[in-house]
This record gives structure tokens, C-alpha cells and sequence, in this order.
């Protein structure tokens, strides 16, 4: 007996949403039947489990089959079935219990092109019919009776008694035909349907099995092939590998596997230089594999590039690229996360407000760190192999966080030194070898290691043995800002005013220098005004006449760096200092003609410079710099 029941006026709107799109891509439906298929699957199995040998264990499969005459696709399971009473409950109500706030949620999906919210609800048999003219599923429990339903997804559906060997449900999409719009004829090739099984359903823990065609040589009466001559057969296949790599012990994985797996995933030629298992069980259960690339993406400082991993339910891919589980300064991973906690159609609002989500992010962070850290006392050239490439990626998760992350990531941090031979040194190594009376952890910027070498504050620390951090890359001050401090001893910038550590009897001596030659002093300052801020005696240099420093934490390299930043209104300006070395010749001979303002102011621009070029830095006009330099020379050999 055939009974014709009447969609609900919000179920109607519903279908109404579906058939038009509702979801981002139309494949998607084909996931969708196939992890209805695995759960009930898992429904068996478990009720088979409970019923202590009544419900017998049976070996369980999902399978496809394409007909294209008659334009069907059928999905088959030997699971739990479904009564009557489960067809009209499950499949003739939709979203049952919230169906107004599914309506709504729908709604404004759809206006804001927010598609992946259908799994929230448990509809997505539904998803089915954006491609199809009608679905039929046959049904049968156990030990009940087989039942079809009906429906073209329009306004009401079909109940009826039906024939069914065994347990399980056979779902059958008749596709609708072709527009130009639209090619439903793509889900009648076999090629397609195993590219969207191997995308979406890969990792079922059933296997997904279809009857495929294949080509071979024909074969004489002898067995033997005949050469250009071939036959088409059709061979069962199975299309999903089903136990995904993530879930295996790791220890059963050779690094052989992971390396395949993640070459192949994420399409890279060479394999990672870090792999990672994370599980969990507990209030929160998940299994994830994280790699770290063994260099730099090509496309990762790209405005196309897309950070996050990628998202599984039970085996099923839901999401190509979860940006919430990655923190910004470590977008270069890759990998993926698992859990049966996971909606199948799990949307971004929902993703960014889930605690859930957070709290996996949070520790998939830390496993990170760690495990970097494990490699850095494992095997430091490898880690040095990291750090060259995405150690900028650490220095700005400190920076970002305005020192939030400090302690997270601090130990991770190696830098070159001036007495390290090139060599990087952690700052733990650092403070370790610092003698007991230096104070701070000296650091100088620059733009290269070659340039930071030559600046004339160095000399000083070299001749002394103390040991300085050389930082040559952009966020390197930033970064240190941030800090602050490592294990309470405070960093410091070789080139600022402050760093100027003389003794008592040096400061006195200093001090004499400056009144003594305050005339000059005041005559460079005043011909330099609106270049620097004062001109001072210097304890800091050894061999060069002059240096340039800076007061209040600025430096000239973070002056260069700000004002490189796209939209800066105002130009920013480190407040300079231009020291003189009292020991220097130049020196001398300005002091005994300090009486000259007009020499002096002539040397003034000269010595700036000249320090601006021993800082690695250009100068507003060379040609006025060389004029001034040619005409010193020509006084000196007239003289």
C-alpha cells in the first residue's frame, strides 16, 4: 500500500533552499549520502555489539553504481535500516526540532553566501536533491519490513511495502538532465564519482566500493595477450584507502609513509622537515599530523596564500582550510585534525566562537613548540635549517602578541654573534657565557651581517671579548622590544646612547674632554640641527672618527623599517646623537681649530656622512659630500 504524505510548510521551505544551492559546490551531496551510509553502519555495529550474539557481526561495505541510462546513481549499505516510522521522522520531517531557526540560519546563509551550516541540523540527505529530479531509498531493518520512499523534493513524498534481501538502505539520485548552466551528467562518469569519493570520503573506515571499468589486452586462445587489440571489463574496486594514516600508532608509521603522504596531500616535491602526531582523549578527542615544510611555500608571502588545516569527522574531509586552529605567525604549517566532535558542515562563525576549536588550537600550538624545541637540542643543524627559513615566523609571534607569547617562544630564538664565528647562539647560550659583571644582553641591527660587522660601536665589544647578538632581520628589534628582558636580564642596543657603560674614571675624563671642547661641540651641533639632536664625546669607539646613536629605544634600523611601511602619513625620526672618538686624529685637529666655526661647520656635514655611511645608511646629496670632501683634501695639501 502506497501512502502520499504532505511536506511541512517549513520543511517545503526548506527544500526550496536546498534544491537552490544552499551548499558551496554540488559533489558535496555525495559525502553527504555516504557518511549517512557509515553511520548507519556504526548503528549496526554497536547495536550487534550490545545485543550479546542475537544481532549477528557482518562484514559491512558502502557501494556505488552508476547507470547511465537510466541517469542514476545509487548508494548502498548493509547498515541499520531504517522503519517506517524512522522514514517519516527522519526523512519526511526535516530538521524536525529548530525547524524555524533552521529556516532562519538558512536564510542568512544563503544572502551571505555562507553555505556549510546544513550538518548542524542533520539534513544533509537532502543535499541530494540539487542534482536530482527525484530520490528513491529503499530500506530494510533486520528483522522488519522493507519500505521505498519517494520524493521529488517538491511538496510531498511516497511511502510504500518494497522487497529487500537484507538489512540496509539503497539510496537511488535520478539526476536531473544538463543545462547550460549545469552538467549533472558529470556524476554518471566513473572518474568523477572516484575523484569525489577520494577527496571527500577517503578516510570511511568501510570501504567504498564500485563496479569499474577497465581496459586489457585481449587474450588468444594460448593465454597470451594480443598485442594492440583490447577489451572492456568491469572489476569491482574499492575506493577509499579507509584507515587514514593519522589514526595509526605511531610507531607502525615509517617515516617513508609520512613523507609519501605528505608529499602527495600537499603537493610538495621535498618532504617535510618535521612531522608531528598529536592525539588526544578526553573532554575533547582528536588525532592530528602536522608537518613543517622543509622550506619556504612559494606562494606564502602572496595575498592569495590561505592559512589552517585541514578538517576531518570521523574520516570524512568537511574543510580544506581551518584558519582558526593556526595562530598568524604559524601559517607555514600544514597537516590536519580529526575528531568525531566535528559537525559535518561545521560553519566559520561557528568555528571562531567554538571553545572546542580554541582549546585544540591552543595545545596543537604548544605541541609545535616543543617538538621545535626537541629538534633545536636533537639536531641544531637541522633546526638551524628551520629557523632560517620561517624563524622570522617565531620573532613575529612575539611581536604580534606584544610579548604575550614571550614565554612560550623565547627559547626558540638563536641569533648570529660577534664572538660566535658566525655561528648562531640561543639566548640561554648567551646569558650562560655572559661574565659576571655585564649587566645586559647586547644587540646591533643592520641590514646584512657584513654591514652590522662594520658599524664603528662593534670595535669596542670586540676588543673587550663581549660577546653581541647581531640581528639582521627586520622584526629582529621589534621582536626584542616585545621581550624586553630574557630570564630577567634586560636586552640593550649597542648603538643607543644608553648603552654608553664607562667606567668612573672614563666618564671624568670624558666629561674634562667635553668642557674643554664645548665650543665645538656646540658649532657641530648647531651647523647639524634638524640632522641630530646633540654631538657628544664618545666612549664607545675604538678606530673610527665618528658614530651615530640614538635615544629612546628608536634606532636607525626601525626608523628605515617604519617609514618603508605602506600608509605612513608622518615620517617617523630616531633622535640622533653624533659621537666623536676624543683618541681619533680628526678629532684633534678639529679641537685645535674649534676657534674656526667656519671649518668646523664645513667638517660637520663631512663627519655626519661619514657616520651615516658607516651605519649602512645613503646620504641625502653625495655630490655636495664629495665637493666637501675634495675641498678638506685640498686645504690639508696646501697646508
Amino acid at each position: 500500500m502506497k501512502e502520499t504524505k504532505e511536506f511541512q510548510t517549513e520543511s517545503k521551505e526548506i527544500l526550496q533552499l536546498m534544491i537552490n544551492s544552499i551548499y558551496s559546490n554540488q559533489e558535496i551531496f555525495l559525502r553527504e549520502l555516504i557518511s549517512n551510509a557509515s553511520d548507519a553502519i556504526d548503528k549496526y555495529k554497536f547495536n550487534a555489539i550490545k545485543s550479546e550474539g542475537k544481532l549477528p557481526l557482518i562484514d559491512h561495505e558502502i557501494r556505488l553504481a552508476i547507470d547511465k541510462d537510466k541517469r542514476t546513481l545509487t548508494i548502498s549499505d548493509n547498515g541499520i535500516g531504517m522503519t517506517k516510522n524512522d522514514l517519516i521522522n527522519n526523512l519526511g520531517t526535516i530538521a524536525k526540532s529548530g525547524s524555524k531557526a533552521f529556516v532562519k540560519k538558512l536564510k542568512e546563509a544563503k544572502d551571505q553566501k555562507d553555505f556549510n551550516i546544513i550538518g548542524q541540523f542533520g539534513v544533509g540527505f537532502y543535499s541530494a536533491f540539487m542534482v536530482a529530479e527525484k530520490v528513491e531509498v529503499l530500506t530494510k531493518t533486520i528483522n522488519g519490513k522493507a519500505y521505498l520512499f519517494t520524493s521529488d523534493g517538491k511538496d510531498s513524498y511516497t511511502i510504500e511495502d518494497a522487497t529487500r534481501d537484507n538489512n540496509g538502505t539503497t539510496i537511488t539520485v535520478f539526476l536531473k538532465k544538463s543545462t547550460k548552466e549545469t552538467n549533472y551528467d558529470n556524476f554518471l562518469n566513473e572518474y568523477t564519482i572516484k575523484n569525489i569519493v577520494k577527496h571527500y570520503s577517503d578516510y570511511i573506515r568501510y570501504p567504498i566500493k564500485m563496479l569499474c571499468s577497465h581496459q586489457k589486452n585481449k587474450v588468444d586462445e594460448n593465454g597470451k595477450a594480443i598485442e594492440n587489440e583490447y577489451e572492456t571489463i568491469s572489476e569491482d574496486e574499492t575506493l577509499n584507502s579507509m584507515i587514514p594514516l593519522w589514526r595509526r600508532n605511531k610507531n607502525e608509521v615509517k617515516e617513508e609513509e609520512l613523507d609519501s603522504f605528505y608529499r602527495e596531500k600537499f603537493n610538495d616535491n621535498e618532504k617535510p622537515l618535521v612531522s608531528l602526531f598529536v592525539r588526544v582523549d578526553g573532554n575533547i578527542t582528536y588525532d592530528s599530523l602536522i608537518f613543517i615544510p622543509s622550506h619556504i611555500p612559494y606562494d606564502l608571502y602572496s595575498d592569495s596564500y590561505e592559512k589552517g588545516l585541514e578538517l576531518y569527522s570521523k574520516g570524512i574531509f568537511i574543510k580544506e582550510k581551518c584558519q582558526e586552529l593556526v595562530p598568524d605567525y604559524l601559517k607555514f604549517i600544514k597537516g590536519l585534525v580529526d575528531s568525531p566532535d566535528f559537525n559535518l558542515n561545521i560553519s566559520r562563525e561557528i568555528l571562531q566562537q567554538s571553545p572546542m576549536i580554541k582549546k585544540i588550537s591552543e595545545n596543537i600550538e604548544k605541541k609545535i613548540v616543543a617538538r621545535l624545541g626537541e629538534l633545536m637540542k636533537e639536531d641544531f643543524d637541522k633546526y638551524v635549517k628551520f629557523f632560517e627559513a620561517f624563524g622570522e615566523h617565531l620573532k613575529f609571534g612575539i611581536y604580534s602578541s606584544y610579548g604575550g607569547k614571550k614565554d612560550l617562544l623565547e627559547n626558540l630564538l638563536i641569533y648570529h654573534s660577534l664572538l660566535n664565528d658566525d655561528k648562531y647562539i640561543s639566548l640561554k647560550e648567551y646569558k650562560e657565557k655572559m661574565p659576571g659583571e655585564q649587566k645586559y644582553i647586547y644587540y646591533v641591527s643592520g641590514e646584512s651581517l657584513e654591514a652590522i660587522k662594520l658599524l664603528p660601536q662593534i670595535e669596542k665589544y670586540r676588543k673587550n671579548g663581549i660577546d653581541v647578538l647581531l640581528l639582521d632581520k627586520r622584526i629582529d628589534e621589534f621582536a626584542i622590544m616585545m621581550m624586553h628582558d630574557f630570564d630577567k636580564v634586560e636586552f640593550k642596543s649597542i648603538t643607543t646612547e644608553s648603552a654608553n657603560e664607562a667606567s668612573e674614571e672614563e666618564k671624568n675624563k670624558i666629561e674634562e674632554i667635553s668642557n674643554t671642547n664645548k665650543r665645538l661641540l656646540d658649532t657641530l651641533k648647531d651647523a647639524l640641527k634638524g640632522e641630530v639632536d646633540n654631538v657628544v664625546i664618545s666612549s664607545k669607539l675604538v678606530d673610527a672618527p665618528v658614530c651615530l646613536t640614538t635615544k629612546d629605544g628608536l634606532s636607525l634600523e626601525m626608523e628605515k623599517t617604519l617609514n618603508e611601511q605602506p600608509g605612513m602619513e608622518e615620517e617617523v625620526k630616531a633622535q640622533k646623537i653624533l659621537e666623536l672618538n676624543p683618541e681619533h686624529e680628526i678629532f684633534k685637529v678639529l679641537a685645535d681649530n674649534q676657534n674656526d666655526d667656519d671649518l668646523i661647520k664645513e667638517f660637520a656635514s663631512v663627519l655626519f656622512d661619514e657616520a651615516m655611511l658607516l651605519e649602512g645608511r645613503e646620504i641625502k646629496n653625495k655630490g655636495d659630500f664629495i665637493s666637501k670632501l675634495n675641498n678638506l683634501m685640498i686645504k690639508a695639501l696646501k697646508k
